[in-house]
């Protein structure tokens, strides 16, 4: 049975995770952040070293390999009870990153909403990530070439994502403004389709 999920969509420095977190926290959602499971490796395991490898350059992990690791984590947390399919919706964030992920992930996911978080100031976007890269110890946010390489990434293997779902199941948010201010309109987003799920 596919999980019934909303996508957050949005570059890097968007604000993906941190808007997963807040809604992940209430009961009727659970929030997987498809990047937290490729950290979450251990460093020095085969994955967790080809994941790194990826990580430093600001480039994509292979289809394949990235949804056979984020399927086998979702089936973990639903295992253990941390993940409830039945009864709560799947929040994701960096999954699927690409038009050959959302295929492989079709049979997997009932797509009910896409949150697109935009940001129009690449400037902004880069500062964000710098400044999360001093908080977090975020390996893949201390160059700003390769945060600029994620970005052009991105714009060119993601985006094209948003011609993947029907247009009337994409929802478009301002993210350059205060988080609390973004949350809210998420909020309302999901208030307003909730009915029909």
């Amino acid at each position: 049975m596919p999980y019934r999920t909303v996508l957050l969509f949005g570059p890097p420095g968007s604000g993906k995770g941190t808007q997963g977190k807040i809604l992940g926290a209430m009961p009727a959602f659970f929030h997987c952040a498809c990047g937290d499971v490729f950290r979450s490796l251990d460093p020095k395991s085969e994955m967790g070293i080809e994941f790194a490898k990826y990580a430093k350059t600001g480039s994509l992990v292979p289809d394949e390999l990235t949804v056979k690791l984020w399927r086998t984590s979702i089936e973990q947390k639903a295992e253990s009870g941390k993940y409830k399919p039945a009864d709560q919706y799947l929040f994701l964030d960096g999954i699927p990153r690409t038009v050959e992920q959302a295929k492989l992930m079709s049979d997997d996911l009932d797509v009910r909403a896409v949150i697109n978080l935009y940001c129009n100031d690449v400037e902004q976007i880069v500062a964000r990530l710098s400044k999360r890269a001093a908080l977090e110890n975020r390996v893949d946010d201390t160059d700003i070439e390769v945060i600029r390489h994620r970005i052009d990434v991105y714009d060119e293997q993601t985006e094209p994502l948003l011609n993947f779902y029907t247009l009337g199941k994409i929802y478009r948010v301002n993210a350059t403004r205060p988080p609390e201010i973004v949350t809210g309109d998420i909020v309302k987003v999901i208030d307003a389709i909730r009915r029909d799920w």
